[in-house]
């Protein structure tokens, strides 16, 4: 008698940039809220945001019908729908590696909260920082707490804001703890484990490509 092979149920498999996109048009619709905005098509949604419509349409059709042809979307259903997607239900709880100035604007930084983020830990080797908090009040540990930390505090994400040279093993020690994702902004080319999604924030990239953009300005202008 054959053995019946069950098929495991998954989502569709859709780029970063689709998730990316999708992130964009929550934080639209969360505007059209706030303003009492009820429904809008997605010519209009694109008009509002400098957004491209037929791009709407594609990427919502990976995950189902949601407008009503002749009336748009229901601003309120859509943006439920798109938190859902994005996972962002309950609270996920994460932790920043490296208490420097920009780490503890990470720990502190209001937004988080709002869209269902919330930092509960800072963790640093510094004697004269460990043991404080930030101003936001977030509890600043020592590096080799960790593991216990993550564990007891049910941490899934990491932000690594260290120094370049320490990104690297930062990352091994947060993989290792149980941390499921990694948002490193050390300037350096990384390496996570399978198993945990590592994505890099390199605000130095970003600068030198707006400083060439200012050049090519400041050469159009002679």
């Amino acid at each position: 008698m054959k053995k019946r092979r069950s098929r495991r149920q998954s989502g569709p498999q859709v780029s970063e940039l689709t998730t990316n996109r999708l992130s964009i048009y929550l934080r639209c619709l969360d505007t059209l809220q706030a303003e009492g905005v009820q429904t809008i098509s997605s010519q209009g949604l694109a008009a509002r945001f400098h957004l491209n419509a037929a791009q709407i349409r594609k990427d919502l059709a990976w995950f189902g019908e949601f407008g009503v042809r002749g009336v748009g979307y229901s601003v309120e259903t859509l943006a439920a729908h798109l938190r859902s997607i994005l996972g962002l239900g309950a609270p996920i709880r994460m932790a920043v590696v490296g208490a420097g100035l920009l780490g503890q604007a990470l720990a502190d930084y209001p937004g988080f909260p709002r869209d269902g983020f919330e930092p509960v830990a800072l963790f640093d080797r510094s004697p004269a920082k460990v043991g404080g908090q930030t101003r936001g009040g977030v509890p600043i540990f020592h590096i080799r707490r960790l593991k216990g930390i993550v564990r007891r505090q049910r941490i899934r994400i990491a932000m690594v804001a260290v120094p370049a040279e320490a990104a690297q093993q930062v990352v091994n020690q947060a993989a290792a703890a149980g941390v499921e994702a990694i948002l490193n902004f050390a300037p350096a080319a990384l390496v996570a484990p399978p198993g945990v999604k590592l994505r890099n924030v390199d605000l130095t990239v970003s600068l030198e490509g707006l400083a060439y953009h200012l050049k090519r300005h400041d050469a159009n202008q002679k």
